[in-house]
């Protein structure tokens, strides 16, 4: 491989690395970001994916999502289509990632939603078995349809 060839990988590998940001979420505070947050609270929404489908669904409300950077200094996150949270659970450290917008957060567990896609396919984690929470811009591309 020529030398030229490796510096850009290195320099895409650094620009990938580097430009989503990764906050932290306590388990707290997601509990208590969705704690008057029920069914009659969800928003329809209308969205129109990569390829230009469009899909329906009901997201939750929340606007500005509380989140802590990786020094803890708190950051509010815009929520958006693109808003991706993963959550590391059990023993074993199982990895999950759900879109925020489309995750319902009761007293005992998250439930959410994994692809636009598939958007029926849901999972349940029960809250007490979560490690670590984080969030991140997935820079998908999806945008709302104005009505």
């Amino acid at each position: 491989m020529s030398k030229t060839l490796i510096t850009k990988f290195f320099i895409f590998g650094l620009l990938f690395s580097t430009s989503c940001t990764t906050y932290l979420i306590p388990v707290g505070s997601l509990k208590k970001q969705f704690k008057n947050i029920d069914s009659t609270d969800l928003r329809e929404v209308e969205m129109r994916g990569p390829y230009g489908e469009q899909y329906f669904y009901l997201a939750n409300p929340i606007d500005t999502i509380k989140c802590k950077d990786k020094a803890g200094v708190w950051y509010g996150l815009i929520n958006g289509l693109s808003i991706e949270i993963r959550f590391t659970y059990g023993v074993k450290k199982r990895k999950t990632v759900f879109y925020f917008d489309q995750i319902y957060v009761d007293e005992y567990s998250v439930t959410g939603v994994q692809s636009r896609l598939l958007p029926d396919i849901r999972k349940t984690i029960p809250l007490d078995s979560i490690n670590k929470i984080e969030v991140q811009d997935g820079r998908k591309k999806f945008s709302y349809v104005k009505p």
